[in-house]
Formats: C-alpha cells, sequence, structure tokens
C-alpha cells in the first residue's frame, strides 16, 4: 500500500492517453451523460446532491494537502490552490452550497473550461493509477465537471455571452495578478512563468512567452465551444 501513497512513487509514469487515463476520461463522460439522462429524477434530490458533491470536493483537497505536508513536500512555490482549476474546486463548493446563479455563469466557463483541460492532459508526473495522487487529481476535477453540468441539468441554468466575457476578463485579471505573485515566489502558477514538464496544449501553441498571448485564443475558442449547445439549442 505504502507504493500507492509515497511522494516518491515507484510506479511507472502517467502516460497521456493510455488505458487507463482513457478509461477515466470515460467514467467522467458516463456520469456526465447520467446527469441529463436522469435529470428529471435527479431535480427532485438536488439539495441532497449538491451537499454531496461539495463534500467530495471538499474531502478530496483537504486530502491532498494533509498528504503533501505527511510526505514533507508541500510548497509555497507549488501547493497553493492557485491553478485556476483549484480556484474552481473552491468556487464550485461555494457554488454548490448556495446555488448562485451569478458564480454559475463564471464557473461554467473558467471552472468547467479548466477543469476539463486539466482532465485531458494531466500534469500527472509518475503519479499514474492507482497513486492516491491520480485518484484525487480526477476525484477532484471530475468533481468540477460534474457540480457544472449538475446546475445546468437539475437547475437549468444557463450561461450567457456577457457572462462570457466577464469570465475571459476576470481570467485575465487573475493571470495579471498571479504574474507578479510568480515572481514574488520563483513559482510557475497558471504556467505563466514556463511550460508544465507533461504534454499539453502549451507544447503546440508557440515557446515562452508568445504562448500566453496564443492562450487568449485557445480560452476564446474554448468558451465559445462550452456556449455552443446553448446556442444551437436556442436555433433549433
Amino acid at each position: 500500500m505504502q507504493a500507492y501513497f509515497a511522494y516518491h512513487s515507484k510506479l511507472h509514469s502517467f502516460h497521456l492517453f493510455s488505458i487507463e487515463h482513457l478509461l477515466t476520461i470515460a467514467v467522467i463522460v458516463v456520469l456526465s451523460t447520467l446527469l441529463f439522462v436522469y435529470q428529471n429524477g435527479l431535480k427532485k434530490l438536488r439539495s441532497g446532491i449538491c451537499y454531496m458533491l461539495a463534500f467530495l470536493l471538499i474531502i478530496s483537497d483537504t486530502l491532498q494537502h494533509c498528504w503533501l505536508v505527511s510526505e514533507h513536500v508541500w510548497s509555497l512555490k507549488k501547493d497553493l490552490p492557485l491553478q485556476l482549476s483549484d480556484i474552481a474546486a473552491i468556487l464550485a463548493v461555494a457554488m454548490l452550497l448556495t446555488k448562485s446563479y451569478r458564480l454559475f455563469q463564471f464557473m461554467y466557463f473558467a471552472g468547467l473550461g479548466s477543469s476539463l483541460q486539466a482532465i485531458l492532459t494531466p500534469d500527472l508526473g509518475r503519479f499514474s493509477f492507482p497513486h492516491f495522487q491520480y485518484i484525487e487529481f480526477f476525484v477532484s476535477h471530475g468533481g468540477v465537471v460534474l457540480a457544472c453540468l449538475f446546475m445546468v441539468a437539475t437547475f437549468n441554468y444557463k450561461p450567457t455571452i456577457p457572462s462570457m466575457w466577464a469570465s475571459f476578463f476576470i481570467v485575465n485579471l487573475y493571470g495579471a495578478v498571479i504574474f507578479f505573485l510568480n515572481k514574488l515566489l520563483g513559482a510557475n502558477y497558471l504556467y505563466i512563468m514556463k511550460k508544465p514538464r507533461n504534454t499539453s496544449i502549451l507544447d503546440y501553441i508557440g515557446p515562452w512567452p508568445w504562448y500566453i498571448f496564443s492562450m487568449e485564443l485557445v480560452i476564446l475558442v474554448s468558451f465559445y465551444l462550452l456556449y455552443s449547445p446553448f446556442w444551437l439549442k436556442k436555433k433549433m
């Protein structure tokens, strides 16, 4: 069991789109689909499910930090919850507990978008299945995806174009703040200072610092893709 919790894991490294990665993505896709297949029945239980999802996210992130501390590797440079997907997990808890429509408007674009990107191209290094870090990573990010889609399926919340642009502005403002914090800490939150070690979308959009500007376009395209199902529904 120790091998599945050791920070300096001797398990094989994570491989993008390996069988276990694809199966994990499939589980998240199936669970997301079931939210809409059984949305009428889930509406009767939505308050309870909101609390369950919030509890899952709180436990997941708490265990993550407890594990890092117990392994004596927690660091200000890499473990503050400042990545966009980390902030999304915190805001997802607030959204689930308050049922805030305004918070959903931001979470649908920034939270869902960042979590999906993390799920598709995880920065997991040597932590492969069934290591604790692998499981926690996908529980946390998958939980954010389910939380956002749950609000759509059972509360009938819908994103808007104005909220998309507001989310884009907030993400850029947050990125500017993180840039200076990275300078102060010698950190690389949001991958602003350099690319992650593992394969990611950043590998295909130029070197530093030009990929930062390319990411602006990627973010906008992803936001429009997330909005497209609602746009198509209006046109039908």
